[in-house]
């Protein structure tokens, strides 16, 4: 098997709760080194958000496979000696410190990048490093709901937080695609870069769809539970045996196979009100009621039966249990161990899959695990086989 793309990478990661930690797991898949720095005492705080795997935090477990965990107090002229040697040898730098931090601790890109031109720096704010929101803390939720996000997800009644940390995962995945692009440029310069994201940013271009359905539909969006808030029909319907299945027409080649292979009702394909389908969104409750009358004669399996003879996208609404035992995934072989400080973990492997290569997937460090071995390995002014600028 050939060695994972970026062996020989060196990742420094001052990083807290979801967000870096995400990117820098990815990167640590792909065979990175990454070197996680934590406080003294109890380390990343994601280690105590919850106990639910085997003990450790679920969060935790989730973004921080494969790193070495090193405990460094930053106010110890020592232990900031030490972080010094770390940069001076490191590829990647990231940091997703409170606001002001990094300046304070000079940590700063433009410093860090005038003595060490080929690193790239990656920090990774809530709100940016400009704007009256400039020193907010953000955390997932709150900068969801400043991106308008939490107001259109629940029901036309209730607003409801998405049920993932959704800006977390949308500022680690911009992040990590930022650090694979900064490093191809560097094979080409042999310069680094110094890149800057927000998480209120990357959750924004994600809101893209909805803003320009507002801003140019003239009408304020609302939430429709688990309904498409534009097509249709999509979402959630009742059957005969009190299940419901999940369906999805994108179409009017689909709409009339719908209509004619599963409702058995030709004559829908004509009707005025589902003409297209912008009509048979603004007619959804009628056409609801049409598709559940027909339901209402099958069972679901007997109605997702159907749907996949007629090919119509259908699904099932799984719980989290389900899905851990879907059989596509078994089907696939997506599932591995990884270790922990609390034994062996399953965990499915990374989505893209490269031909004879797979992601490494290491252990989880338990905090400050790997400090003696980093101490030793960086000691001395510049640490041994150091590499300047």
């Amino acid at each position: 098997m050939p060695e994972p793309p970026l062996r020989g990478i060196t990742v420094v990661a001052l990083e807290q709760a979801v967000a870096v930690p995400f990117a820098t797991r990815q990167l640590a898949d792909l065979g990175a080194r990454v070197i996680k720095v934590e406080r003294p005492g109890r380390g990343d705080f994601a280690r105590d958000y919850d106990r639910r795997a085997k003990g450790l935090s679920a969060y935790f477990v989730w973004v921080n496979r494969g790193k070495e965990s090193v405990v460094l107090d930053l106010k110890d002229a020592t232990d900031r000696a030490l972080l010094d040697r770390l940069l001076a040898r490191a590829d990647v730098f990231v940091q997703n410190l409170g606001p002001g931090a990094a300046e304070r601790l000079g940590l700063a890109p433009d410093p860090l990048r005038a003595r060490h031109p080929r690193l790239i720096t990656c920090d990774v704010s809530g709100y940016g490093t400009s704007g009256p929101y400039r020193d907010r803390k953000a955390y997932d939720l709150l900068v969801q709901c400043e991106a308008g996000l939490v107001s259109l997800t629940g029901t036309p009644d209730s607003v409801a937080r998405p049920g993932i940390s959704v800006a977390d995962i949308a500022g680690g995945m911009y992040a990590f695609t930022g650090i694979l692009t900064a490093l191809y440029e560097r094979e080409r310069t042999g310069e680094g870069s110094a890149l800057s994201l927000s998480l209120f940013d990357a959750l924004a271009e994600w809101m893209g769809q909805p803003y320009y359905a507002e801003a140019y539909g003239g009408a304020p969006l609302t939430r429709t539970g688990a309904r498409h808030p534009s097509i249709s029909p999509y979402g959630h319907y009742g059957c005969g045996d009190g299940g419901q299945v999940f369906l999805s027409v994108q179409n009017d080649r689909e709409w009339r196979a719908l209509c004619e292979r599963v409702l058995r009702r030709p004559e829908l394909v004509e009707d005025p009100r589902f003409a297209d389908n912008p009509l048979r969104h603004a007619h959804d409750e009628q056409l609801t009621a049409v598709i559940e009358e027909c339901f209402a004669r099958h069972t679901a399996e007997g109605v997702l039966a159907l749907l996949d003879a007629a090919g119509i996208a259908a699904a099932r609404l799984r719980t989290v249990a389900e899905f851990t035992a879907h059989p596509q995934l078994a089907a696939r072989d997506r599932w591995r161990e990884f270790g922990s400080p609390a034994g062996p973990l399953r965990g499915l492997l990374p989505p893209v899959t490269v031909a004879g290569r797979e992601a490494v997937m290491g252990a989880v460090p338990a905090l400050g695990e790997h400090t003696a071995a980093i101490r030793a390995e960086f000691e001395g002014p510049e640490g041994p086989g150091a590499r300047r600028g």
